[in-house]
């Protein structure tokens, strides 16, 4: 079985594969190690709360709030990247689409991965580690929204055929 696509004729699947080890590496692997420094932290009473009662639970509310503002961020930011021109010549369309995807993702991903430094700085501020587990799945979910998929992918490579073809190349 071939790992081209009927439907566009490139190996899809050679273009998915940098963009999205490195969102796992930076979206799940990180976020996942520190959150296990915290958990750590939290058994061997290493943390001690700055910050107590009703001021840690509205501060919650408001990392939460900046959290899914930040993910609709990302979301915007994604598709405003991927609606532009990453085409430098149709000769080396497969290559030029697989460096541009990449380009395109590597800070939508950076951004989402940061939502969960807003857990970890709550945990840091109070100590809480219920409440920064929360906020750092978050952005595992978020994650899950605007991480490369291959559907998106296809019509991304038509997408980028069309501008190609209309002359509104890479410069």
């Amino acid at each position: 079985m071939s790992l081209l696509s009927d439907d566009t004729g490139y190996d899809l699947h050679l273009m998915l594969a940098k963009p999205l080890y490195f969102a796992l590496f930076v979206n799940v692997l990180v976020p996942a190690a520190l959150l296990y420094l915290c958990h750590y932290a939290t058994n061997n009473n290493l943390v001690q709360s700055r910050i107590e009662g009703e001021l840690a639970d509205a501060l919650f509310y408001v990392f939460a709030a900046a959290a899914l503002i930040q993910g609709a961020a990302a979301f915007g930011w994604r598709r405003r990247l991927f609606a532009r021109p990453m085409i430098v010549s149709m000769e080396s369309f497969q290559e030029d689409m697989s460096s541009g995807l990449m380009r395109a993702s590597r800070p939508v991903s950076l951004m989402v991965a940061a939502i969960s430094g807003w857990g970890y700085l709550y945990f840091w501020l109070t100590g809480r580690f219920r409440e920064a587990v929360v906020l750092v799945l978050f952005s595992f979910v978020v994650y899950q929204i605007v991480r490369p998929r291959l559907g998106s992918l296809k019509k991304l490579v038509a997408y980028q055929k069309q501008l190609a073809e209309k002359g509104q190349l890479l410069r």
